[in-house]
């Protein structure tokens, strides 16, 4: 069943710039809290580099004081992609490459529309998988944008043995693969080739390290998939538990500090934009054993 989700207005918790305040969604936080291990590794990355702000291009939206902590912010924009059929028949996608279904590039077409007339951002990064890569294609080019960046350090985890089952199905037929996907242990890696969630948060985080230290005060668009940006979000905010789906497409924005590598979660999971295509609340993917 596809649901229609009534939208409340924008919400947030500080005075943010008219171009960042417009982009509240769904699930703003009141809260946001500063990530000790994401802001020492971005930080040890920045640190050295030229003055923040200086000779970088920044739009004036990425100059803000929040809670007392003035200067320049990277405007990191955190894009799910659309709908496969795969996340409709509840199937375990991790790296196998899954086209978007029709609804998926509608959606796609719908959160492309609502971020080209935003601010426009100074690059969009993307999983290279299929899913991920058509929608960044539709997004950079109604953003004029001249290309995608590709990089596999955003991919989806790889589920190993579980890849090409449905959920409902997986703990019969691939019992111990099962137990070690859905284990609390973030050490535990996946039968057949499989990653523990440690390694999935360390290859993302790195990348998100890279990427904010090339576009210091800008804006950038990062798409990739429900597992992956749930990593980004417990190293953003890891006092704060994370509940709910991470819906195809939905919108999320972190804010990286440039001068100390402090991150603050913005806005979480805004879908404001799809209300003619709705969500598909029974989807596989998108939530704690998203995939």
């Amino acid at each position: 069943m596809r649901t229609f989700l009534r939208l409340p207005p924008p919400r947030t918790s500080f005075p943010w710039p008219r171009r960042v305040a417009a982009a509240a969604g769904l699930a703003s936080l009141p809260s946001p809290v500063a990530s000790a291990s994401l802001a020492l590794a971005l930080a040890t990355q920045i640190r050295g580099n030229a003055a923040p702000g200086a000779a970088l291009g920044m739009s004036s939206a990425s100059a803000v004081s929040l809670g007392g902590e003035a200067g320049e912010f990277t405007e990191v924009v955190l894009v799910r992609h659309g709908e496969t059929s795969w996340n409709a028949s509840r199937m375990i996608q991790g790296h196998l490459d899954v086209e978007l279904n029709e609804i998926g590039r509608q959606q796609a077409v719908a959160v492309a529309h609502r971020l080209s007339n935003e601010a426009k951002p100074a690059a969009i990064y993307s999983s290279d998988l299929k899913r991920a890569a058509e929608t960044a294609q539709t997004i950079a080019k109604a953003c004029n944008l001249p290309n995608v960046v590709f990089d596999p350090a955003l991919r989806e985890r790889h589920i190993g043995n579980l890849q090409g089952l449905k959920y409902e199905d997986a703990a019969k037929e691939k019992p111990e693969a099962y137990k070690a996907f859905t284990s609390h242990k973030r050490n535990r890696q996946i039968p057949g080739g499989g990653e523990s969630l440690d390694q999935l948060s360390e290859r993302c985080v790195s990348c998100l390290c890279n990427i904010v230290k090339k576009h210091q005060g800008e804006r950038v668009i990062l798409v990739s998939h429900g597992g992956t940006i749930r990593e980004l979000y417990r190293h953003a905010s890891p006092l704060k538990p994370l509940h709910g789906k991470i819906h195809n497409t939905s919108v999320s924005v972190i804010l990286v500090s440039d001068a100390t590598g402090r991150c603050i979660v913005k806005s979480w999971v805004d879908i404001s934009h799809l209300k003619e295509t709705g969500v598909l609340e029974n989807a596989f993917g998108g939530d704690k054993n998203s995939a």
